[in-house]
């Protein structure tokens, strides 16, 4: 291939020329402050019910008196999202740190190739569905953030079937994703938004069980026959497996170690599903997992934070992605421009036919996701809103609540402000702009499968 070819070549691979994701989300900062001198200040009232703040359907006034920010606020918001994202900075550093030492004991790239050599590479497709309907499975039912520490796993999984780290992270984050954003029992999600649309907990779920199995099984397919042969240059700091399949074998310290490590995460489970538990305490048990790892394999204290450094490190870059992306919602918040976009957002669902108010509904809440990245704080927000609007237009509020949950789980795969997304790569050693690349062409498929669900739920009455 002569020169000119390979300029060419390089032209028509258009992610190339994608900016590095600090450049990207500093331009999506930049709009943002744009937007704030475009769309007015405004906001609903808010009361306290059963411990919670909902908006007051129908009480949106604009605001006169808030100060215009300045470009010098841009940079100060910069700081202020590393500050406000601090919880998923630390648990992507902890993290980081706890797959490292977890890794130089070489027990679960045991483990991992012993397995997969019983299976037989030769059945990657059979693995990377499995895992990606297991990682689903960890989304419906254990949530979002909370599988945070599971991502570099997958990532061994590719390596030893012979593929990338992409491969293995969408796997991981695909499915948690997938799961969580279309779960029939999302308590964050479905069992808020119920709650205020006055519908049994958990109601309905056999739309949102055969949406979140046929999302998961077109994920699958997706990436064994797209993403496995996508075109990615593997970072510098990439875990590969070491060695052949058929050299692997687990010494007694290996199964100690497994035994560990498994033993912390019920134990963080049972501490989520009984306690309340969210990212600091998570943080905390992958702390106390890190350092019993350590003394299970004869490490020292100071080789214990020699090693949790080293894994910090590699994940650094990740980690500030997060806190930059969070300076976004500084900006909006500090202009009072949320409400606002919510209100003209819904009012667009009142003038779509009843057959497509669904899509509509999935549609703006989506774009609503990029501004209040929490789905409980979104469904508080909208759901007030959007389920009288669904009672003028003839939609079910149960197809309303399936519309919101759509729309809102779906873009936490692709959306900069979404701290738990970022994390996950920031672990799997996958770039946002390279994650994007990946991702948006199942982004469409998967739209179109879950509009497709929402008008044949709205044609027999769900």
């Amino acid at each position: 291939m002569n020169h000119n070819e390979q300029a060419l070549t390089q032209r028509k691979k258009w992610y190339r020329t994608v900016p590095d994701p600090m450049v990207l989300i500093f331009l999506i900062l930049l709009a943002t402050y744009a937007l704030t001198f475009v769309i007015p200040a405004g906001e609903f009232e808010r009361v306290v019910q059963d411990g919670r703040t909902r908006v007051v359907a129908g009480s949106f006034h604009y605001l006169s008196d808030v100060a215009a920010i300045s470009p010098f606020d841009i940079f100060v918001a910069i700081p202020k999202g590393l500050n406000s994202a601090s919880l998923y900075l630390f648990i992507v550093f902890i993290a980081g740190g706890l797959f490292h030492i977890l890794q130089k004991t070489g027990a679960l790239e045991n483990a991992i190739g012993v397995a997969v050599n019983r299976v037989g590479v030769g059945r990657r497709n059979v693995i990377i569905t499995a895992g990606t309907f297991i990682y689903g499975f960890f989304g419906v039912a254990v949530g979002f953030e909370n599988n945070i520490a599971l991502v570099p796993i997958a990532v061994l999984i590719a390596s030893a079937v012979g593929c990338s780290s992409l491969v293995g992270t969408t796997m991981a984050v695909g499915g948690i994703g997938i799961g969580f954003a279309l779960s029939p029992i999302n308590p964050y999600t479905v069992g808020v938004a119920q709650g205020i649309a006055e519908l049994p907990t958990f109601s309905g779920a056999w739309l949102r069980t055969a949406l979140v199995l046929s999302a998961l099984a077109l994920l699958s397919f997706y990436i064994c026959r797209w993403v496995v042969k996508m075109d990615f240059e593997e970072p510098d700091n990439a875990k590969a497996m070491s060695k052949s399949l058929d050299e692997y074998r687990m010494s007694r310290r290996d199964k100690l170690t497994l035994a560990v490590f498994v033993g912390g995460l019920a134990a963080m489970l049972v501490g989520v599903f009984t306690q309340g538990w969210y990212i600091n305490e998570i943080a905390g048990m992958f702390l106390l997992i890190a350092i019993a790892i350590g003394v299970v394999n004869g490490l020292s204290a100071n080789e214990i934070v020699k090693q949790m450094m080293e894994g910090a490190s590699g994940v650094t870059a990740g980690a500030l992605v997060i806190g930059l992306a969070a300076s976004i919602q500084i900006i909006l918040d500090q202009a009072q421009i949320i409400d606002t976009i919510v209100y003209a957002l819904s009012g667009l669902i009142q003038d779509i036919p009843a057959q497509f108010s669904a899509i509509m509904a999935s549609v703006v809440q989506g774009v609503i996701n990029l501004f209040v990245p929490s789905g409980s704080g979104q469904a508080l927000v909208t759901m007030p809103i959007l389920v009288p609007v669904a009672d003028l237009v003839g939609m079910s509020r149960q197809l309303m609540i399936t519309a919101f949950q759509v729309g809102d789980g779906l873009t936490n795969l692709i959306v900069p402000t979404s701290g738990g997304t970022l994390a996950m790569l920031a672990l799997g050693r996958v770039s946002y702009e390279k994650w994007l690349k990946a991702i948006l062409p199942f982004m469409v498929l998967v739209y179109a499968l879950s509009w497709v669900g929402l008008v044949i739920g709205h044609m027999v009455g769900y």
